[in-house]
This record gives structure tokens, sequence and C-alpha cells, in this order.
């Protein structure tokens, strides 16, 4: 009988060693290392085998052997083809930059009903009109808009309480998708609201132009008026019923909420989830406070240091598991994008962790006196007086001037955290990003010292514990991640 393949000790010998492809490194517990590549590959090696592999003694017909070379951390050919491939998988990570801009916010007043306490906008009280964006100033800014590249663009009203200037948003709604019959683009419309202002006429609105409604939910009743008043007293019980009123008009899936981690959040993980599931939520992002605007003013009611915001995110994260374990579907959304990161090849849209960072290059905010800044976090930043990050105005820049100038060149050059000192040789960099404005907060450096950064020391946090259920979790919470990540239904393993 003719053989077809020969065994695998008949090529052994051809086999003379083999290179090291680029890595990077953690020690995990029980002696553990954990191992990535640009590509976004992982793998977990015994840290003896780990000496072997980096030391070039690893045994060529091992199972450890096998899987570095398939994952690219090893080659034993002359052939660039390895190279080529993690070239391609890096470039795939990259895609985010293809299209450049296209989250494009409108800053429609500064005006607000509310006085939330950790509130990232400097808002200003109801009848101070003159912190209105005007027309004109909005005409500008979807000018700038359409001259992105970008086939798919993202047009975020925010405030302030951005229903108070309900008739810009009519305006540029109507305008954008007038513009958008030559322009031929995928637009999507958000409004950022607290839904205290809605009305019949602006349902009915959003239902016409699906348009989609962004709300905050903090918690329960107790927690929600606590962190978000307003005259009256009834935030959470006004903001309640007007989320069932736009649901059955804009329907279910076209209003979401957020939420923001207070002081007293950090007591209540466990009914803050359960609040989300009471009110028909399928998702919940977890998020820490912002360094901006009102949230720095009361900083020292307002702060708690990280470990206990991840001991909140660790408490609140195995109740959802709990809950879909129990057939109640319910994501974290921020654990979901790392782990798209992490178990897919492909590239997320949030601009908080992209490398470079999104500012002016993936998200802009046009403010409502025609200043133009690199994201909100950077309009946020001005509201304080700081106009570091200020790109210049929709009444007196070019296109070319604004987003090919001295600051976003920099911006970027700041936020390639491949290149920058703590980030490039850590593990968690093929998922994480930069964010040079936090730092420049924070830290009055748009680099910043990684190892006393509350960025960074959040998210290796959150990542390790991450990898920890990627290790050590049971069948049910790995597949229940494999669902996040690849935004598949739930694979129930046998």
């Amino acid at each position: 009988m003719k053989v077809l393949f020969h065994p695998a000790s008949v090529y052994r010998h051809l086999v003379t060693g083999y290179r090291l492809l680029p890595f990077r490194f953690m020690r995990f517990p029980d002696r553990l290392v954990l191992l990535t590549n640009d590509g976004g590959e992982f793998h977990f090696l015994p840290a003896n085998t780990f000496r072997d592999y980096a030391q070039g003694r690893l045994q060529v017909d091992s199972v450890e052997y096998r899987t570095l070379k398939a994952k690219h951390f090893l080659t034993d050919s002359e052939s660039t083809l390895p190279v080529e491939l993690l070239a391609t998988q890096y470039r795939t990570r990259k895609a985010f930059l293809d299209g450049f801009v296209k989250l494009h916010l409108f800053v429609v007043t500064l005006r607000c009903d509310h006085s939330c306490r950790y509130c990232q906008v400097s808002r200003v009280t109801q009848d101070r009109t003159r912190y209105d964006m005007t027309t004109d100033t909005a005409s500008k800014a979807i000018d700038l808009m359409f001259r992105s590249p970008a086939p798919a663009l993202k047009v975020e009203f925010q405030g302030g309480e951005s229903l108070l200037n309900f008739e810009l948003i009519r305006w540029v709604v109507t305008e954008v998708e007038s513009r958008n019959q030559t322009e031929r683009r995928q637009i999507d419309f958000v409004i950022a609201t607290n839904l205290s202002p809605l009305s019949e006429e602006i349902l009915q609105f959003c239902a016409e132009h699906h348009i989609h409604l962004s709300t905050s939910v903090d918690g329960p009743a107790f927690i929600h008026n606590a962190n978000r008043p307003r005259p009256g007293g009834n935030s959470y019980e006004m903001t309640v019923q007007n989320l069932e009123r736009a649901r059955k008009v804009v329907g279910h899936d076209g209003v979401s909420a957020l939420m923001t981690t207070t002081p007293l959040s950090l007591r209540h993980p466990r009914a803050i989830v359960d609040e989300y599931v009471r009110l028909g939520f399928d998702s919940i992002f977890l998020r820490s406070i912002s360094p901006y605007g009102f949230a720095v003013r009361g900083r020292q009611e307002l702060t708690y240091q990280t470990e206990q915001f991840l001991a909140f995110y660790k408490e609140a994260l195995d109740q959802i598991i709990d809950l879909n374990r129990k057939g109640t579907p319910l994501v974290e959304v921020y654990t979901q994008i790392l782990l798209q990161k992490i178990l897919t090849p492909f590239a997320t849209g949030y601009v908080d962790l992209q490398s470079p960072a999104g500012a002016g290059i993936s998200a802009v905010a046009y403010n409502y006196d025609g200043d133009v800044y690199a994201g909100d976090e950077a309009r946020m930043l001005a509201e304080m007086a700081d106009t570091s990050f200020r790109m210049g105005n929709v009444h007196t820049d070019s296109y070319e001037d604004l987003f090919g100038g001295d600051l976003v060149r920099g911006l970027v050059e700041a936020s390639v955290l491949e290149t920058l000192p703590g980030c490039s040789d850590c593990a968690f960099a093929p998922y994480c990003g930069a964010d040079p404005i936090f730092h420049w907060t924070t830290q009055g450096d748009p680099i910043g010292h990684r190892p006393s950064s509350a960025f960074c020391q959040k998210n290796i946090g959150v990542f390790r514990h991450l990898f920890d259920f990627l290790r050590n979790g049971d069948a049910f919470t790995k597949a229940l991640f494999i669902s996040w990540a690849t935004q598949q239904p739930l694979m129930q393993p046998v």
C-alpha cells in the first residue's frame, strides 16, 4: 500500500532550531506565565516550560512547541510567512484607523435641569440660552463632518441636557439627512439625555428618524436620586417613567443606559445589577468616575481607590455571570469590549481603548460655541479652563488645520502604546489603549507615569481577572465569554 504521509519523526532531523517571534509576557500565580503577541494571540506556560521556550530548548515533538508555533510565538522556518501572518493580524486589529474620524459629538447646549454630583460637564442653569449652539455653528460642524472619509458616521448630541435645545437637534438631523442624499454615508444618530424633557413630539421625531436614546441609570432609587438630584427630588421616578414611554415609541432596543460608580455605588454592586435586570435591560456598563468637570470639583466627596472599584467590578461581574447561568441574559459591556480584543482578531470602536488613542482621529467634539476638541473629554477639560486639547474653531479654521495640525499629530505620537514606557513591554498591550487626555488631567503629562496611573491600574486589574477566568473558569463561563466576544448566541457546554 502506498504511504501518503510519513510520521513526524521522518522530518524531525530537518528542524535545526527555532527563532522566537516578538512576544510579551507577565507572570501569574501558580508559577504560570502569560505570553501575548501583537497579533493578539495568548498562551499560558508553566514557568519552567517558559524558560525552556525562551532559551530555545523546547522539544520539537511537544504539544507546547506545536501550539506556540501555531500561534506565531516561534518559527522554525526561513520563510517570512509567519511574520507576514503576524503583520496581517496586527493590521486587522488596527482597522479602526480606516476612515479617520467616525464619531462626531455635537454639544448643543450646556443647560441642564439636573445637578448630578459627579457630572463630567460643567453645566449651566436652564435659562442661560447663550450657551446653546446655533444653526450657523452646527452647519459649519456638519461641513467638517462630511469632510471625513469615513463611510459610516455617528452623530451624537451631548449637553448639558441636550433635549433642552431640541429644535437645533431637529435642524441638524434634517440637514444631515438632506446632505446625505448626495454623500451616501451610513449615518447613525444618538441623543444623550436624562429623558426629563421628553415629549411625544420628540419621541415621534426620534422614531421617524431612527434616533437612539442614551440615558443614565445609576441603580435603585436611593442610589440614582442621591447621585443625580433634580428639583422635586424625583429623578429616578421620572427616568423610569420616561424610559418606558420611550421604549413604547422607539422600541425596546432604541434606549440604552449607562451607570457611573460613586462611593455609594461601591457598597451595592448586586443591587445595581438587579435593578438593570428589573428594568428590562440586556446590558450594563460598569463605569468608574472620570476626572473632569463637577466630578473634580467634588473630588474629596467622590474619591475612591482603584482597588475599591475593582472589588465592585468583580462582585458585579460574578452576579452577572450567575444571572446568565440561571437563564437571565445580561452583558457587561466593558468586559465584552475587552473580550472582543482578546478572543477575536477584530478592532472595536471603543475610543478610550485604542492605540493610537482615538482623540481627534476617531472622535471629535464640536462645542456649542464652535470650538473643536479632540473628543468629549477634551471638551470637558476646557470647561475647567484647560484648553490644551482645543483643535480650533469651526468659524475660523479649515479642516486641514483642525485635523492635520500639531495638536492632533502630537496626540497620536503620545498615544502609540507600543512605544510608551511602561506599555511597550506590558503583556496586555495588544488589548489595551492609551489615553493622553486622562493622563494630562491626572498627571500633567500626556504620556504619564504608568506605574502610578489609575487608568493602567484599573485596566491591568480587569485584564488579570478576565485572564484568570479564561485560564480557570468553568465551561459555562468560558462559553459565555465567547458569546459576548463574538456577539453570537450562547452555546451551552455539553
